[in-house]
């Protein structure tokens, strides 16, 4: 597994993964035991657990354990931060392509005919 040192690549990271963006969607809806959230996954309970490791690495949940129940919430003050850094790159972006499209129509506007007339 990749060792990422900036939060946000540990973020990005637990969320290119469909399972553990699942997780996340169930988290959404309140906490959840490990057993309940591998419900619905037709995978070992050791994989989930990396999955929930991941997760906490990247600061997306925490857990507790009770006796032998481990219970998972969503943190979800790092999705606010990825939502952040995606807002700039969208508003990075945006700004790029506007000033691309007023060029091209600048330089539509100041094309010479290719049929010149006398």
């Amino acid at each position: 597994m990749p060792n990422f040192q900036d939060p946000l690549d540990q973020t990005f990271h637990a969320l290119a993964d469909p399972t553990r963006r699942a997780i996340i969607a169930r988290l959404v809806q309140g906490a959840a035991s490990v057993s309940e959230l591998a419900e619905p996954f037709d995978m070992a309970l050791p994989s989930l657990m990396q999955h929930i490791k991941v997760l906490e690495q990247g600061g997306l949940l925490k857990s507790h354990k009770t006796g032998r129940v481990r219970t998972c919430r969503l943190d979800a003050a790092r999705l606010g931060q990825a939502q952040d850094w995606l807002a700039e790159q969208r508003a990075l972006w945006e700004g790029r392509l506007d000033r691309l499209d007023a060029y091209l129509k600048d330089m539509t506007a100041k094309e010479i005919p290719d049929d010149p007339q006398p």
